[in-house]
């Protein structure tokens, strides 16, 4: 497939989407420039404390990060875009060396919606960045869509007036499942499928700092998206729940249009993930 068949932006509709690249190479800076500068507004940098020096002043529709730069790593970039609500919707790939099966892994558990290594195909990222840009556009008909099951969201809160509101936000599009009692999760989903899990954290019985690891031990919810959604939105709250391996952090009081754009884009990013792994671990076993 040509890579002009890729683009349902910039050149076709004459607006051209701004990206911004972080690599502290500056050959890679350049080259990837020249590359996608025909179809994009390209913008580099060449470390973590430039990007976020300019993100507010370009407004990017997309960041493109490397991995091993020497001030912050990529995986501490996503982390601090994702924490915070400027940027946590930016989608965000990686270009990196690092090819083992971990480090791919690492930046997918963490919301990369994709990840590429060098040396790297053109066309296969310019599909996966217009897949990042327009995802309604992915090759899908509406018909399709319509008749596609329904995702499943496993809400954990032990306040009752919360579930319901949760559940009015989202039951018109998913399958959700209220559970009120922390202790009664682990078996809930040891027994019944969860594409995606949204959860307090200050709960009676086992808090969700310590339900987090709990349900991240089991082999089927390791890669599974958890929003936590909670009135301590503190910044250090949101660091440790980070490292627990949480994708994404609400704060109450919130809009349930920002619940419903949170919840589609992980369950999104979380079906690419789940695809990935199980590519790698065929290619690999």
């Amino acid at each position: 497939m040509a890579i002009s068949d890729y683009l349902l932006t910039s050149a076709v509709t004459g607006s051209r989407k701004k990206i911004i690249y972080v690599d502290d190479v500056q050959y890679s800076r350049l080259t990837l420039k020249s590359k996608l500068g025909e179809y994009y507004e390209i913008y580099t940098v060449e470390s973590a404390a430039k990007l976020f020096e300019v993100v507010d002043k370009i407004g990017p529709n997309l960041i493109i990060l490397d991995i091993n730069m020497p001030d912050m790593d990529g995986y501490e970039i996503i982390i601090k875009l994702k924490y915070d609500n400027r940027y946590s919707m930016i989608p965000v790939i990686y270009i990196s060396s690092c090819n083992d099966k971990e480090s791919v892994l690492k930046g997918l558990k963490l919301g990369a919606a994709d990840y590429f290594t060098k040396p790297f195909e053109l066309a296969k990222l310019i599909e996966s960045i217009e897949k990042q840009l327009n995802p309604q556009n992915e090759d899908k008909s509406k018909i399709e869509e319509k008749n596609e099951a329904r995702s499943n969201v496993l809400i954990i809160d032990d306040i009752t007036i919360m579930l319901r509101t949760i559940h009015f936000s989202l039951h018109n599009k998913y399958n959700v499942t209220l559970l009120s009692k922390s202790e009664l999760v682990i078996e809930y989903l040891q027994n019944n499928d969860a594409d995606i899990i949204l959860m307090d954290l200050m709960m009676p019985g086992i808090s969700g700092f310590e339900l987090i690891p709990m349900i991240k031990a089991l082999p089927k919810y390791s890669y599974t998206p958890i929003i936590v959604i909670s009135s301590e939105g503190k910044k250090d709250i949101i660091n440790v729940v980070m490292k627990l391996g949480v994708n994404d952090f609400i704060t109450k009081p919130f809009t349930p249009e920002e619940l419903n754009e949170k919840v589609e884009k992980h369950l999104r990013i979380g079906k690419h993930s789940h695809r990935m792994k199980e590519e790698i671990d065929y290619f690999l076993n």
